[in-house]
């Protein structure tokens, strides 16, 4: 009976520990989430403070989405060497 009742104990013991582990998981997870989604945008203070430093000739909002775009799939390095190419 004294046997039953120390499995029973571990068990539970086992499952809080787990349930915990899992709650630190998530959390941790959620934290991954949010890192990596402020280092997608983490270089739009620096490109917006460089804008208002430069005059930049007429746009429309497709061509200016578009080149946010280029900057968003190739990176601002890749962007760059490919419009200094260009031009």
């Amino acid at each position: 009976m004294a046997q039953q009742k120390k499995l029973e104990n571990d068990l539970a013991g086992i499952a809080a520990e787990k349930a915990k582990l899992e709650a630190q998981l998530v959390a941790l997870a959620e934290r991954e989430k949010a890192t990596r989604e402020a280092a997608l945008d983490a270089g739009r203070g620096f490109l917006l403070a460089a804008l208002e430093r430069v005059k930049i000739p007429a746009m429309n909002r497709v061509e200016a989405k578009a080149l946010a775009a280029a900057i968003t799939r190739l990176g601002a390095s890749e962007a760059l060497r490919r419009l200094a190419r260009e031009g």
